[in-house]
Parts: C-alpha cells; sequence; structure tokens
C-alpha cells in the first residue's frame, strides 16, 4: 500500500527539471499522475508506466485559462477526481538583467506563467476538491524570496507572490478540507543546469553556502512534496519549508 493509493495529482511543467521527480515519486506511491506543459511528457508517463503506475500528459500553457480549465474537467473525467496539485511550472531565467534592462513583456510573461498560471490550476482544481472535501495544493516557490539576489527582479517577484498566494489560499480552503503549502527549493542540479560547463563554479559555490555542503539533487526535493501530498501533512496548512541544504534558516 502507497501513501497515496486512491489518489490522483496533477503535476504542472513535469516534462523536463524537477516535475518528472515529483511525478514518478508520487505515481511510487500509489498516485494516478497527469502532467501538463508545453512538450509531451510521453517519457515520464512511459517510465511512471513500466513501473506499475497510471500516467497521462497533456500539452497545453498554465497560462491559459481555457487550457486548464480544460485539463482539470480531463483528469477529472479520466480518473475520478483530483486530489493533489503540483505547481510546479515555472520560468527561469538563467541569464540576468538590472531592473533598468529588465522589459514589460519580460516581467509580464513571467508572471503570466509564475503567478497566473498557478491562479489558473488552484481555480480549476478547487471546486473538485472541494466536492471531495479534502485535496492538496503544493506551490513550488524558490529560496531566492529571502536571500533577494541582484538582477532576477521579475523571478524573485514572481517566487515572493507565490509565498502570499499560498498564505491566503490556505486560510480561504482550510474551511473545505484543502491544505495549502509552499517548497522552496535552493539551486538544484537538474539536466540543464548541471550540463552547463559555466555554471560549475557557480553550483560549487552555492554548495558551499550550504550547511550540507554539496549540490542539491533533484531527488532532494521528492520527500517534502510527499510529505505535502499526503495523509501525513493534514494539519499542517499555509507553510512553506526551504529545502536547500540549510543555507537559509527560514
Amino acid at each position: 500500500m502507497g501513501r497515496l493509493d486512491g489518489k490522483v495529482a496533477i503535476v504542472t511543467g513535469a516534462a523536463l527539471g524537477i516535475g518528472p521527480y515529483y511525478a514518478r515519486g508520487l505515481a511510487a506511491e500509489g498516485a494516478k499522475v497527469a502532467i501538463i506543459d508545453l512538450e509531451p511528457a510521453d517519457k515520464i508517463v512511459a517510465e511512471i508506466k513500466q513501473a506499475g503506475g497510471t500516467a497521462m500528459s497533456v500539452v497545453g500553457d498554465v497560462s491559459d485559462k481555457a487550457t486548464v480549465q480544460k485539463l482539470a474537467a480531463t483528469v477529472d473525467k479520466a480518473y475520478g477526481g483530483i486530489h493533489i496539485l503540483i505547481n510546479n511550472a515555472s520560468l527561469a531565467r538563467m541569464g540576468r538583467l538590472s531592473v533598468t534592462e529588465l522589459s514589460t513583456e519580460e516581467w509580464d510573461r513571467y508572471f503570466a506563467v509564475n503567478v497566473r498560471g498557478m491562479f489558473l490550476c488552484v481555480q480549476a482544481v478547487v471546486p473538485i476538491m472541494q466536492r471531495q472535501k479534502y485535496g492538496k495544493i503544493v506551490n513550488v516557490t524558490s529560496g531566492t524570496v529571502w536571500s533577494g539576489p541582484p538582477q532576477m527582479l521579475h523571478y524573485v517577484s514572481t517566487k515572493g507572490a507565490i509565498l502570499g498566494m499560498t498564505r491566503a489560499l490556505a486560510t480561504e480552503l482550510g474551511k473545505d478540507g484543502i491544505r495549502v503549502n509552499a517548497i522552496a527549493p535552493g539551486l538544484t542540479s537538474t539536466e540543464y543546469i548541471g550540463g552547463r560547463n559555466d555554471y560549475v563554479d557557480y553550483r560549487q559555490a552555492m554548495a558551499n553556502t550550504r550547511a550540507i555542503k554539496r549540490e542539491e539533487m533533484p531527488e532532494d526535493l521528492v520527500g517534502t512534496c510527499l510529505f505535502f501530498s499526503s495523509p501525513e501533512s493534514d494539519f499542517v496548512t499555509g507553510q512553506c519549508l526551504v529545502v536547500d541544504g540549510g543555507a537559509l534558516k527560514h
């Protein structure tokens, strides 16, 4: 018996990066998983099915309301409910821009995906969770909200908004049996970041700021995701857990 047997989970932005690890972890605990991303997550779905799990992939943009509403309806019809939403989809620019270089188009696009996208996903699944009188929403923010690195104003601002959204939603939805929490990763060595030769020194510098002095890997975040998704955290809501090896003490 898995901790999530009988549960249905949506994971956004799970074709690449950390998302596939969340999806595989949820499936390994028994959840039926639906993935939405801008590109097909067929490889991840195949891996989950090969391991004996259940999964589907939907191609779409989380910043588009019609797409997100259709996804929620499709998953509800196919799997008989939605119990878990992992709001993971995010834009993250690796190059940096000063506040004077930042265009309004760049600013708006970040907020469209990182903030409006989360809002739309929550808006789509909440009626289903209210019908069930139970739900888990896990929003992915960032440790940069506390460290405030320069030349990342657009990104950090969206992640700060997610933290506020998490707290407000927890208060609003608690009466419906819906818990809302957030994960704040540090710099994580995904395939993309780990494969960049120009980031070797930066990754090591970040590792040196941690109490646990190594690079953060996607696997390091799965346990927290499963805790917030499972009945083990049924009396936890409105919280944010920093998972960065002890660089930040929050």
